[in-house]
């Protein structure tokens, strides 16, 4: 992420003065990053630091925490494919519910999610001892990062780590989701008199501002039945709990909360659903709070969403291509049986002179005259969006280093695995392991899987960079919460009526006429479950609303069913070997 951006300085000093898990109390200074600044101390400059941490791969790569939210679920699973994605089974963990606490993926995460919350911690102690005139705003902004960071630390492992940063000889703190969920809840709405509305003071999405801070409260709350209950063998949640602020229950709040922003009329909904995940969605109507990218070459935008569904041999241009990984599962492809036609499950592309790639082997060439961004005049090659499942074609590498050509025009072809070369790159929605409770591909079958292409692959700079902002909290998640909440209490219309407004908002691409999708007719828990998936799939959201609605354990594809004690991730062993305040989380002993 650009953090150089947020604050309009020209360079920043990326430094933590607060070492969470070290023995003694001194703030020593830890330099996290080698971008040196005018001043180490500056508060711009701490609470852009903190920032960062929610790019550089924390909710911006498939290993970050995309993996602990989607590859648990059934919406994406990465497979070992033949000689590939082995990794010591770190991936297959994730899906076959197999990690244990030294697992890479959970200690990697760990430590991202540890080091924002130094990171904010530092932020809030370098603001409070300044004088700067933004000091409130800049507080209200640390701290509304702590609170993020601290939220999903616990969501994710049930304990997070904190110390009061203005005491340099206060304890390690360990808190625990079930108590604390109502402070953080507390916290950020104290927060709201001192946070920016949303293109004030030099704000926009990538800031945390009062909108970032209602969707924030709105999310804490949808979940926070679950939170004080996560172990309920049952999932019998109690999402009828009284609030704990304001008047009624929780889903009341959320209610709350979701209506400020919708009835703001800062936020549109895209008829063009993809364009929320478009390389140039940095003007988005619907991004409320998101991870600002830049290919900058300081710290670049992060790729990953858009490379890790990508065949080696699918080409954006002759110096990019994929990397076979991750894919669906048939579960969640089943979800959307009847709903093919929906504008959220897949586009095409039309080219300026009206050509369309339909990728159904009628296809013959498209104009060579798209050219990447800041690249050797290379034709540029734009595949179809959304759920992708099928033979697959486009253009082929030819041995000169440039794609295959026909009459000044790039041909599209049939394609074939780069890894198998005789396998035909046909992503079936099945995928046919042969021990069913591993997910392990024979070098042949490494074509299965249908793939995930929500987010545009951006083909500047490499494989690895992208200028695509990343959502966190967008108008259409927002309608989700608010559908689920009133759902939950009852008003069965009023959640059909959300749902609606985000089906009939969308609309598919004129070689379809540009219809509008089709407005449900009734509704009810599978019907509200499958239609947040339509929405919000691929965005870090399937794990928590797994668990709210009592499938995160149930049996799948290369999942057995599982204990509820895998709702949490274990405390890494690392952590605890150093720090005794951890105890590890039940089932993980």
């Amino acid at each position: 992420m650009k953090t150089n951006t947020i604050f309009n300085i020209k360079t920043l000093a990326i430094f933590s003065f607060i070492w969470l898990f070290a023995s003694c109390t001194n703030l020593d200074e830890v330099v996290l990053d080698e971008v040196l600044g005018e001043d180490a101390s500056n508060p711009a400059g701490a609470l852009a630091a903190a920032y960062d941490r929610l790019g550089d791969g924390t909710f911006v790569d498939h290993g970050g925490i995309f993996s602990l939210q989607e590859y648990t679920t059934d919406e994406a699973i990465l497979p070992t494919r033949g000689s590939d994605w082995g990794d010591g089974g770190k991936w297959r963990d994730m899906h076959e519910f197999t990690w244990k606490s030294d697992n890479a993926v959970v200690v990697d995460n760990w430590n991202k999610l540890t080091n924002g919350i130094t990171r904010s911690l530092t932020a809030i102690q370098s603001v409070e001892e300044s004088s700067i005139p933004e000091k409130k705003l800049f507080l209200a902004e640390a701290k509304g990062l702590l609170a993020y960071y601290l939220y999903t630390t616990l969501d994710l492992y049930g304990q997070a780590p904190y110390r009061d940063p203005m005491n340099p000889n206060a304890p390690l703190q360990i808190l625990k989701a079930d108590t604390q969920i109502d402070q953080l809840i507390k916290d950020v709405e104290a927060l709201l008199p001192d946070l920016a509305e949303m293109g004030t003071q030099q704000t926009h999405h990538g800031r945390f501002t009062k909108e970032a801070a209602y969707g924030f409260l709105a999310t804490m709350y949808l979940n926070r039945a679950v939170f004080k209950d996560r172990f309920n063998a049952s999932s019998n949640f109690n999402f009828t709990e009284a609030a704990a602020t304001g008047t009624g229950t929780d889903m009341d709040r959320v209610i709350y909360y979701t209506s400020l922003l919708i009835d703001s009329g800062k936020y549109s909904l895209e008829s063009d659903y993809f364009k929320n995940f478009a390389r140039d969605n940095d003007k988005g109507k619907e991004l409320i709070f998101a991870i600002s990218q830049k290919i900058d070459y300081i710290r670049n935008g992060s790729n990953s969403f858009a490379y890790v569904c990508m065949e080696r041999n699918q080409r954006t241009s002759a110096a990019n291509r994929g990397t076979n990984a991750a894919c669906t599962t048939p579960e969640f492809f089943a979800t959307w049986d009847g709903n093919h036609d929906d504008p959220r499950f897949q586009q095409k592309y039309q080219y300026s002179d009206g050509t369309w790639f339909k990728n159904d082997g009628t296809d013959v060439s498209v104009p060579a005259t798209d050219i990447v961004p800041k690249s050797a005049n290379l034709p540029w090659f734009h595949f179809n969006r959304g759920i992708e499942f099928g033979p697959q074609y486009g253009p082929i590498l030819l041995s000169s280093g440039s794609l295959e050509m026909i009459n000044g025009r790039i041909k599209v072809s049939p394609l074939y695995m780069e890894k198998s070369t005789t396998t035909r790159m046909d992503f079936t929605p099945s995928l046919t392991f042969k021990n069913p409770a591993q997910a392990v591909f024979a070098q042949n079958e490494i074509n299965q899987g249908a793939r995930i292409f929500k987010y545009e692959f951006d083909p500047e700079g490499g494989n690895g960079n992208s200028n695509v902002d990343i959502p966190l909290f967008r108008l259409g998640g927002i309608y989700t919460m608010r559908a689920e909440a009133y759902f939950r209490k009852g008003n069965t219309g009023q959640a059909m009526d959300d749902l609606n407004k985000l089906r009939t908002s969308r609309k598919r691409e004129s070689l379809y006429g540009s219809t509008a999708g089709r407005a449900l007719t009734a509704i009810d828990q599978t019907v509200l479950y499958n239609e947040i998936g339509f929405e919000l799939y691929w965005e870090l959201y399937r794990r928590p609303q797994m668990i709210r609605f009592g499938k995160f354990d149930l049996p799948g594809t290369a999942k057995p069913a599982s204990e509820p004690y895998r709702r949490v991730f274990p405390i890494p062993q690392s952590t605890i070997d150093v720090t005794k305040e951890f105890k590890q989380n039940q089932g993980y002993n």
